[in-house]
């Protein structure tokens, strides 16, 4: 492979700001895309699938590199994101499903759940290394460059408009996205540097502490504390963690909760009862609920605390959550689903023509 931009390329990053910068001029918006960041290189019929840690993902993705092969320039270098894109919206589980160590797996999985890369940045094309121009210039070439690709490659919609991404903003987390991002028209292409900015969901919930990790460094401090919230039925579900605290309130949390440490045999979380009699162990598993870590200390649901978080995946915080206040005025069986947004469904293929197979 000889290109003008070689593997591994650190890909550019964004820092994050509270709202679209409607009265920042020169911006170029986008949606931002719920998947696997990745710089595709292509030469000839040499093609390399990067990720933002550099390391190669070409092996999980076969459909990806015979779609790079039949849809992209001869030579390029592009920047994108791979997605699962399904009829209910991004699939992000059944994405990270598709790094499997197995050669029979990883064939399977592309025939059964075939990935999208959704490209938004050109970094070379044929001889010309594009790197150092104006991010305008990219796009516009980078769209010529991609005139008629598909079905498996597509160039993310962008607009110059900040009503117009206000409206994809609240829009578009009806189809899995999460939020938006604004590059400055005039942006050279800085690897592994934040220069863009990124606008997300942020939301407060009130959740029930349910259980909680042993920090790995200390056996008398929170790793973590469980979260879950009550379901119709009245069952609570587990639907996420939080853990950003100094050392100090660590400790305290630990000795504060002990009083409520139960076993799980009186715990909401009866799943955990199919591991054997030392039920709080790290290393602690079940073959009967697959995905369900058993790795915690169950506590009585009486404690209430407020996180902030972007967007649910399914039934749980699609990320980390964060920790606003505790909530002692809150009874734990108010905390319910009914509390959170519920995002307007809509559609992929109406944001990528195409995007839907």
């Amino acid at each position: 492979m000889q290109l003008p931009v070689m593997p591994p390329v650190s890909p550019m990053l964004a820092k994050p700001v509270a709202e679209v910068p409607a009265n920042r001029a020169a911006l170029s918006y986008e949606p931002k895309w719920d998947g696997f960041r990745s710089i595709v290189f292509r030469d000839g019929d040499e093609v390399e699938l990067g990720s933002r840690n550099e390391r190669p993902m070409t092996r999980y993705f076969p459909e990806l590199v015979a779609a790079a092969r039949a849809e992209l320039p001869a030579r390029c270098v592009i920047d994108g994101e791979i997605v699962v894109a399904t009829g209910a919206g991004l699939d992000f589980e059944a994405l990270q499903l598709r790094l499997h160590p197995a050669a029979t797996r990883v064939a399977m999985l592309a025939e059964q759940t075939p990935a999208a890369f959704i490209a938004f940045d050109l970094l070379a094309l044929g001889d010309d290394d594009y790197t150092d121009r104006p991010f305008a210039a990219r796009r516009a070439a980078l769209v010529e460059a991609l005139t008629g690709s598909g079905p498996s490659i597509h160039v993310t919609p962008a607009t110059t408009d900040p009503v117009t991404a206000q409206r994809w903003f609240d829009e578009f987390e009806g189809a899995g996205l999460d939020g938006l991002l604004a590059k400055p028209l005039d942006l050279r292409y800085q690897p592994d540097k934040r220069v863009m900015l990124k606008i997300k969901h942020r939301r407060t919930a009130d959740c029930v502490v349910a259980g909680y990790r042993v920090h790995r460094a200390d056996d008398e401090a929170i790793g973590s504390l469980l979260l879950g919230l009550y379901t119709d039925d009245g069952s609570l579900a587990s639907v996420g963690v939080i853990g950003a605290f100094p050392m100090t309130t660590r400790r305290r949390l630990f000795t504060e909760l002990q009083p409520l440490v139960t076993t799980f045999d009186d715990h909401p979380w009866n799943w955990a009862a199919h591991v054997g009699p030392d039920r709080t162990d790290r290393n602690a598993g079940s073959r009967w609920s697959a995905g369900k870590d058993l790795s915690f200390v169950p506590l009585r649901p009486e404690r209430v605390v407020e996180v902030r978080y972007d967007h649910m995946e399914g039934r749980r915080f699609r990320h980390t959550a964060q920790f606003n206040r505790w909530r002692p005025d809150r009874y734990p069986r108010s905390c319910t689903y009914a509390q959170l947004d519920q995002p307007v469904t809509f559609s992929l293929g109406d944001i990528v023509p195409g995007l839907l197979r």
